[in-house]
This record gives structure tokens, sequence and C-alpha cells, in this order.
């Protein structure tokens, strides 16, 4: 077996088996990976191995991105394909590794603007990756794929003890004012927090916030939006995607999948459904946005 497929089955073996990411993501990191060595070895003229990858400058990566965005990569699917490529080069480079920078889409004032799935879970798998330790990039990785599947304020979210587990397909949530909901907990999220809570080292107490801090304490919201606000800036991810911002895309997302105006407010605690019709205006914005983008004829 060359030196190339080997890299690429270790990084697929890694994601898989070390990171337990989902199919799909391990799917889309390794043919990241693929294309990148690829064009690497066009690039070089030579095959590709631990070693030349190591040796790599920004320069060559800046070559790859730009080939890439020649090849048609659009500003939605940079972060998603940077954060894999940026996973990647820190398996094979360590911390040492060559990381690229790109500039994110430019973000027009007015409606708050969602954002994209591939940008939230690019953001979610950054911040994973990044984290000083394993635990803790698993209880990133939690927190905001709950911020975003189940539209819970961060404050919902850091607020969540030990006498809610074990965790089912639903989660009971104390929203403000002490108003008890119930909202959907998707296999996903619900796999994420499961893993987190196997490697996280502070006992689950029934009284105890689940989500800890590293010395035990409650997970405060100040970590999570600094932790958001680095990895952003790493992807070259809109500094409009905060972790609130992350609740607006649940909500206009299913908004734009069909979702009612009554069962919205429901999910998302509204005391009143004006407070939930602001994202009728957020879905006609992101769908102009999308067709603006998208028509032959638009604009």
């Amino acid at each position: 077996m060359d030196s190339t497929q080997t890299i690429i089955d270790e990084f697929s073996n890694y994601l898989r088996d070390g990171r337990r990411r989902s199919q799909h993501t391990v799917r889309a990191y390794v043919t990241t990976a693929e294309r990148f060595c690829t064009f690497l070895g066009e690039h070089l003229g030579r095959s590709v191995g631990p070693a030349e990858i190591q040796a790599l400058k920004q320069a060559d990566i800046r070559s790859y991105l730009a080939y890439r965005r020649a090849d048609g990569l659009t500003n939605n699917s940079a972060a998603r394909e940077l954060s894999a490529l940026r996973a990647f080069l820190k398996h094979i480079g360590g911390d040492e590794a060559q990381i690229p920078k790109i500039k994110g889409p430019k973000v027009k004032k007015g409606v708050p603007r969602p954002a994209s799935p591939d940008d939230i879970l690019a953001l979610a798998e950054d911040a994973q990756e990044s984290a000083s330790e394993d635990w803790v990039g698993a209880r990133d990785w939690a927190v905001l794929l709950l911020l975003y599947g189940s539209g819970l304020r961060i404050s919902e979210a850091l607020d969540l003890t030990g006498d809610t587990l074990p965790l089912s397909d639903t989660l009971r949530v104390t929203g403000k004012r002490g108003k008890i909901r119930i909202v959907p907990l998707l296999k996903e999220v619900r796999e994420a927090i499961e893993h987190y809570i196997d490697l996280c080292p502070h006992i689950m107490e029934p009284e105890q916030a689940i989500f800890r801090g590293k010395r035990g304490g409650q997970l405060s919201p100040n970590l999570i939006r600094r932790v958001v606000q680095q990895t952003r800036t790493r992807l070259g991810i809109s500094d409009k995607t905060t972790p609130h911002a992350l609740r607006h895309s649940f909500a206009t997302h299913l908004l734009a999948g069909g979702a009612d105006l009554r069962s919205l407010q429901e999910l998302l605690g509204h005391a009143s459904l004006s407070s939930t019709q602001v994202y009728t205006a957020v879905d006609a914005a992101h769908l102009l946005d999308v067709y603006n983008n998208a028509h032959p004829r638009a604009g």
C-alpha cells in the first residue's frame, strides 16, 4: 500500500474510532483529505506522505484553496471543507501543522441571518478538535449541537442537571420565568452528550450541572462564547455566528422546513407569538438570499 493511501486510511480510522464521528462526517472528511493529497501530488510532482505534509507551507495550502475556489467552492461549503482540512493537517502534523485561514462570506446588516448547517457543524467540529483535552472537546461539541439541534438558550443548556439522565428522545427544559417545556433530542445530539458524559472526569450527581468546567463547577456561558469566537475566527465564519445564533438557526430552518409558528413558539419557549413571528422575517430574508444567489435572472 502506498504512503498516501496509508495516511488516508489512518485518518479515517482516527475519525471513526478515536473521535467517534458519524459516518457522514468521516466520509466528508476523508473525501477532503483524498482531494487534498491528489492536489499535492500534482503540485509537488511526487507521492505524498507524512513528511511532505509536515513540510508544507502556508503558500502550498493557499494554492490548494485557490484551486478549490476555481473549482466552484462556495463560501458556505468553505467552512466545512476547511474544518476537514484542518483536522487532517493536525492529525498528520500535530500542533505545528500549517493551518489555513480564509475570509468568510460578507454578511449584510439588518435582519439576523441564520448560519448554514455546514457552518454550524464546522464550528462544532473545529471546537472539538481544538480543545486541550478529549473530554473538553466532547463537551464543546455536545453543547453546540444541543443549541442548534434543540433550539435551547445557552443558559438553558448549561443549567441542565444530572436528574435529566438517562437521556431519551425528548428533553425537559426550564426556560425563562421557570417555564417548563419539552423539546426534541435528536439521536446525534443525545449520542454527543452521552459521549461527553462517558469521558467527563467529574461525577454526574442529580443536582449538579451536566456540563462542567475543568475544575468541576458549572460551565460558564462566557467560556462557550469564547470558544465560538476563537473557532469562527480560525474558520473565517461570520462574527454573527454566536451561540445564540444557533438557536436562531434552529428556528429558521424549522420554519423553512414547514413548521408552523405555534409549534415553533412552544419549542422555543416564547411567552407570546409575537416573539416567534420575527422568524418569518428572518426566513424571508434567507430565502431572498438563496434566490438572488441561485436564480440565473435574479437581480
